[in-house]
């Protein structure tokens, strides 16, 4: 006879409960019991689903990073429309206004998690990796279309436009940069382009 109610669509639940308590409490917060009580739940419910703690913020992370998938196609999408630096900066600002600064710091912070990551992601932090992908990814058909110059290295340009908005955004606590501040950066990153 089963015990207690079904709860629809687990794995988001608990993925949307560990946004949250990332965002308030930050990495140090996190832990399966903060989690299960966020997400309404039993401590039980999360390792039936997942072999151990570490597991569950492994696919978390891995479950976010294939978020920015959309993202990453609607800033290809825009590539011809308005400025180059608008539409870096909003997708910088988009990308860095989300649990992405606090994953960074979670991932800094759990050994063991990295270990689990590097399993399927052999280098750097998942987020900010996927991330200078993205931009790579717009600045090169932006490239294409003749709105940014025909030598730039538009991998160099993805991972210093991260790196400038992980050091904007870095402080999760601090107010954020206004967007005329992300705006100047990613102006200055991209001169001469």
């Amino acid at each position: 006879m089963p015990t207690g109610i079904a709860i629809r669509d687990v794995r988001e639940q608990l993925f949307d409960a560990a946004d949250r308590i990332l965002l308030r409490d930050g990495p140090s917060g996190l832990t399966s019991r903060a989690v299960t009580a966020e997400a309404g739940c039993a401590k039980g419910v999360l390792h039936r689903h997942f072999e151990d703690f570490d597991a569950f913020l492994a696919q978390f992370v891995l479950d976010r990073v294939d978020r920015m998938d959309a993202q990453a196609a609607a800033l290809r999408g825009a590539a011809g429309t308005g400025t180059v630096t608008d539409n870096v900066s909003g997708a910088l600002a988009a990308v860095f206004g989300s649990v992405a600064v606090a994953i960074v710091a979670l991932v800094t912070f759990r050994d063991e998690l990295r270990a689990r990551l590097r399993e399927t992601w052999p280098a750097g932090v998942p987020v900010l990796t996927e991330a200078a992908v993205m931009f790579a990814g717009y600045l090169a058909a932006e490239r294409d279309l003749g709105r940014v110059a025909a030598d730039a290295d538009v991998d160099t340009l993805g991972a210093m436009l991260v790196g400038s908005g992980h050091l904007l955004y870095a402080d999760r606590t601090g107010t954020p940069p206004t967007p005329d501040a992300v705006r100047r950066v990613v102006a200055t990153v991209l001169a001469g382009c």
